[in-house]
């Protein structure tokens, strides 16, 4: 009975049923060769059929503050994306793209579309085990990732060098600072010179060169979307002459909505707004968006549509933001992730799991919590590979992450980088307290979106008895 609509269902595996009612896929596609046979002009009628504001993608949003919700764009959505990206002159059909972000994925789909109308050859490949040996093989000029990709392999460099120790390692650090010397004339438009262009140039040979191998050695840039990324994190990329341009759009605006520019980068930012996208600043902070990459509304969902897109037809994206003198745009987090203690004060929690995850070798994934409450906590998944290997030179024994996690030294090891971190930061805005999570949060466990996002209400839920040991026996903090 509630299968009633269904007429077919068809197997890649298997066998037909008797009826009819379960097909092969073999069986669908010698149907499909017979009709074309019969019907020579059926794919020019099904094609003149549609119309640019016909229904071209129906994609589920990654629910990552409640239920997802079927996103419905149309064909024009997708050739607006394909214009714009065409528009921007950035990329080329000399490049190289290596795509391996979910093919179901607005991010990915965005990326697809930009290799079919400049003709781009895009290496497709989904195995993430094996994400750098085969990066290394394609040797792509350019290529897109989540926030988590770059905060792995920063993490894994920067763990590398400190193991290395002495001479290595110090050569690792004046390597850095003098590229960040030279990043910081790159962003006023300007080259290095004189002394510095030398060691520039003993920097990029020594050290610089083994970490662009990892992504081929060929890549001009890299574009970070998805969730955001700390600007610690890419500003330590361009000082390795690595370039990894930040962007930002939803999947109700067909994604790619605003992205920096090769020749006018501000980290920290997701750039100007593509062409044909117009950016405006809500009374209340929030970003708001207009373009033809806007969707139609959510399947079935017309009070979620009217929520979302207003008469006018601007997206309330439920990001709060300001946007630049130069044009650029700058997220600070999310409407619904803003977080409002109980003295009242209002924290971004991007801005602080941004920076420990920037700053601290062992903290794999954070969450800050502190929503109506007394102070901020937060929920760290260790880096398993960096914390073991600490853990076997510091003679501490373990049998797996959970009980690696358990560790009283490893607890240590956190909060020192806590610590660091709480200078900077105002004093309602420091985490009080720190909880290590007996494993990292995933698809599988359903903490994560499949673009890697974290689902604060399900990780908040899950650890819920940990989160109120915390807050138990105190007062406000004003």
């Amino acid at each position: 009975e509630t299968l009633s609509t269904v007429k077919h269902v068809v197997v890649f595996e298997g066998k037909a049923t008797s009826d009819g009612w379960v097909k092969t896929l073999a069986e669908v596609e010698r149907m499909g060769r017979e009709h074309a046979a019969s019907h020579p002009q059926a794919y020019e009628h099904a094609h003149s059929a549609i119309r640019s504001d016909s229904l071209a993608t129906l994609i589920y949003t990654s629910g990552t503050t409640g239920a997802p919700k079927g996103v419905m764009l149309s064909h024009d959505a997708w050739v607006y994306e394909s214009e714009a990206m065409d528009r921007l002159g950035i990329i080329t059909p000399a490049d190289k793209q290596f795509l391996f972000l979910p093919l179901s994925h607005v991010f990915a789909k965005v990326m697809q579309i930009i290799a079919i109308r400049l003709g781009v050859p895009t290496a497709v490949d989904g195995s993430v085990p094996d994400l750098v040996e085969n990066i290394g093989h394609a040797r792509p000029t350019w290529m897109g990732a989540v926030p988590r990709v770059f905060e792995k392999v920063y993490n894994r460099v920067v763990q590398n060098a400190k193991t290395s120790g002495g001479v290595k390692l110090a050569l690792f650090q004046w390597s850095v600072e003098v590229g960040r010397q030279v990043s910081q004339l790159r962003q006023k438009g300007q080259q290095p010179s004189g002394v510095l262009k030398l060691k520039y140039q003993v920097a990029d040979r020594l050290v610089f060169s083994k970490i662009k191998a990892l992504f081929g050695g060929r890549l001009r840039f890299l574009i970070s979307g998805g969730a955001p990324l700390a600007q610690e994190i890419a500003e330590f990329f361009h000082a390795c002459d690595i370039l990894i341009l930040e962007g930002y759009g939803l999947t109700e605006s067909s994604a790619a909505s605003c992205v920096n520019r090769p020749d006018a980068v501000i980290f920290g930012t997701v750039g100007p707004p593509v062409p044909g996208t117009e950016v405006r600043i809500a009374e209340d902070g929030e970003i708001l968006l207009r373009g033809r990459g806007i969707m139609q509304g959510y399947y079935g969902k017309p009070e979620a549509t009217a929520q979302a897109l207003g008469d006018d037809g601007w997206l309330h994206t439920g990001d709060i933001g300001v946007v630049l003198d130069t044009g650029h745009v700058k997220i600070t987090d999310r409407k619904k992730e803003i977080i409002v203690t109980a003295g009242g004060k209002n924290i971004a929690p991007a801005h602080v799991q941004g920076l420990l995850k920037a700053r601290s070798d062992w903290v794999e994934q954070v969450l800050v919590h502190g929503d109506k409450r007394n102070f901020c906590v937060a929920l760290v998944a260790i880096d398993e590979e960096a914390v073991g290997r600490w853990a076997r030179d510091h003679g501490v024994s373990y049998t797996d992450y959970a009980d690696l996690a358990s560790k009283p030294e490893v607890l240590a090891l956190v909060q020192a980088d806590v610590d660091a971190i709480n200078k900077e930061l105002p004093r309602y805005e420091t985490i009080k307290k720190v909880g290590l999570l007996p494993e990292t949060m995933s698809v599988e466990n359903g903490l994560l979106t499949p673009s890697f996002k974290v689902k604060r209400k399900e990780v908040e839920a899950c650890y819920a008895e940990l989160l109120d040991g915390f807050y138990e026996g105190t007062v406000a903090e004003m």
